[in-house]
């Protein structure tokens, strides 16, 4: 036996604890899907073709909300965000900006309506988050948003983050004009991946010209519910091109970068 033959089998016995043998095929054991980054990108392939065509959810069947709800759990749990998105300035870049809303829907299925593996869903950890007594509720109406307490229609809605100002800010054009809701968010102290927002301005900007301000409505919701934190916004998944996140009021809803990167 030549000496570089002795060399490696005692690399390998050193290598291995008192009555184990050495896991040999771990060096050549290929990366887990999960840590892949092209399996994400597929990921996000596969769910823009299949929220495509939905009108953002409002025509989505049973079977086509339980295979959406089944790739988003998917990213979520293999690709999930940085705890420190909310309050690492560099990190929090990725979430700056406009981001359009191409889905929304419950953030689960009844039992009643499909069978639902329980991977698949997602359950919100302290949602009235303590003393801010955030409202939380079933989402019902897939494809649509609340704007000042309005539902309407989540065609060509915007969300938009501003890190710097710490705010965010949703606008939703309706039949009469656009709504616009913001406020202040910040960091919820027991979910980092949660921006809890303090909603302090709400405009109705008619098709006439006519504007109609009723962010008073927010101070005495305040005032009623003793803070100001009005709900919460979970991002869940997020990458240079989607983003992925979930509601306090039951929603899940999906947003990309590229207005048109889902045919509606």
């Amino acid at each position: 036996m030549n000496r570089a033959t002795l060399i490696a089998l005692y690399a390998i016995i050193g290598h291995a604890g008192a009555f184990n043998l050495p896991s040999i095929t771990d060096i050549f054991k290929p990366p887990s899907p999960a840590a892949s980054k092209f399996t994400t990108k597929n990921d996000e392939l596969q769910l823009v073709q299949a929220i495509s065509n939905t009108g953002n959810g409002k025509d989505a069947d049973i079977e086509t909300q339980t295979r959406v709800l089944s790739i988003v759990r998917r990213l979520e749990t293999n690709a999930t965000p940085s705890p420190t998105l909310l309050s690492n300035p560099v990190e929090s870049k990725l979430l700056d900006g406009d981001w359009f809303l191409q889905y929304t829907a419950p953030s689960e299925i009844d039992a009643g309506d499909a069978a639902v593996s329980s991977d698949d869903k997602w359950v919100a950890v302290d949602g009235a988050e303590g003393d801010s007594n955030i409202e939380t509720r079933q989402f019902k109406n897939a494809g649509s948003v609340s704007g000042g307490g309005i539902p309407v229609s989540a065609a060509s809605a915007i969300q938009s983050f501003d890190i710097e100002e710490s705010r965010v800010k949703n606008e939703v054009p309706t039949g009469f004009g656009k709504v616009t809701v913001g406020g202040t968010f910040s960091q919820s102290p027991t979910v980092p991946l949660r921006a809890l927002v303090a909603f302090d301005t709400a405009k109705i900007e008619l098709n006439v010209g006519l504007t109609i301000d009723i962010s008073f409505l927010f101070d005495i919701r305040a005032a009623i519910q003793g803070s100001k934190d009005a709900g919460w916004l979970e991002t869940t998944y997020l990458s240079n091109d989607m983003r992925i996140g979930r509601g306090n009021k039951g929603s899940m809803f999906i947003l990309t970068r590229d207005q048109d990167a889902v045919k509606p």
